[in-house]
């Protein structure tokens, strides 16, 4: 069985007035099915460019990604919109939920791109609600009306709607406190342990040690194993 994610030597260019910026260099990486990987980077170290390709909101410059064994070069716009729809869910640190729509209604959004018809839409958003633990008592209040810790559940469950094949987070605990961060990560920890693969951006190495592998990204490449030790054994020693 082909790994959910494949990453075959890419490279992402952009240009621009000022010139060319090289987010990506060679980058090649395997994410399996039911892996909880995390990658971590500095600022400007290319870790969002990242995201954003696995997430198909970006396409390569050169270099293949497969997702589910699927060449995405080989997609149109349509294909890419679906294959977002129904194969990725996403998590982000700010929640982007509409916040003045209900609960209920955020979740069920990502369902009116499909032919899902409107009753199972409902059904389905109650199960991913009742699965990242929101109390039913919430499903119709506003989200602008909940904690933080509740936008984020919500904001999981809404990424979980379209029993996607992986989940991609972007700083998920960063505007948590850490009672609701660690709740958040555990959350992650299951989905990850029920076969969901789970990616996850962060900067906090406390959060990468919920992830089943690390890899770290510097200058748009991803660290060599031997450099990967090193940055274990500083971390070891209380350094950055």
């Amino acid at each position: 069985m082909p790994a959910v994610i494949d990453i075959q030597n890419v490279h992402r260019i952009y240009e621009s007035a000022a010139g060319y910026t090289h987010a990506l260099r060679g980058v090649t990486l395997q994410v399996e099915r039911g892996e909880f990987l995390c990658i971590m980077g500095p600022s400007g170290s290319g870790k969002s460019t990242l995201m954003n390709l696995l997430g198909c909101l970006d396409t390569p410059t050169s270099g293949t990604y497969k997702l589910e064994g699927v060449d995405i070069a080989t997609l149109d716009d349509d294909e890419l919109a679906e294959l977002r729809a129904t194969r990725l869910g996403f998590v982000f640190q700010s929640f982007n939920l509409l916040p003045r729509a209900t609960v209920l209604r955020n979740v069920i959004l990502p369902l009116t791109y499909t032919d899902v018809p409107p009753a199972e839409r409902r059904k389905r958003a109650v199960e991913a609600l009742t699965a990242v633990g929101l109390p039913a008592e919430y499903f119709d209040h506003r989200s602008n009306e909940l904690s933080g810790g509740q936008m984020q559940r919500v904001a999981i469950a809404r990424a979980l709607v379209n029993d996607p094949a992986v989940v991609l987070a972007d700083e998920p605990t960063g505007n948590l406190d850490s009672a609701t961060g660690l709740m958040v990560l555990k959350m992650f920890k299951k989905l990850s342990e029920r076969g969901k693969t789970v990616v996850l951006i962060t900067h906090d190495p406390e959060v990468a040690d919920w992830a089943d592998r690390t890899v770290h990204i510097r200058d748009g490449r991803l660290l060599t194993d031997e450099q990967e030790r090193i940055v274990a054994a500083k971390r070891a020693r209380g350094h950055t």
